[in-house]
């Protein structure tokens, strides 16, 4: 996910996107601890896009959106 992506959302869509990312996130911690995870790399994405959207909602909040 891009960050021009996320830009572009409203608030009710990053807060949607959030919780599906953190979601995703303990599943793909639940797999990670079961053995199951066989693509490692998108633990990393997911922590990254939770990030990204975390940081640019708080953009938006300090600028009054």
């Amino acid at each position: 996910m891009k960050a021009s992506d996320v830009k572009a959302m409203s608030v009710d869509q990053l807060a949607d996107e959030l919780e599906k990312l953190k979601k995703e996130q303990f599943n793909l911690r639940f797999q990670k601890a079961t053995g199951q995870l066989e693509k490692t790399s998108r633990v990393r994405e997911v922590r990254r896009d939770i990030a990204r959207i975390k940081t640019i909602a708080a953009e938006n909040a300090a600028k009054g959106k």
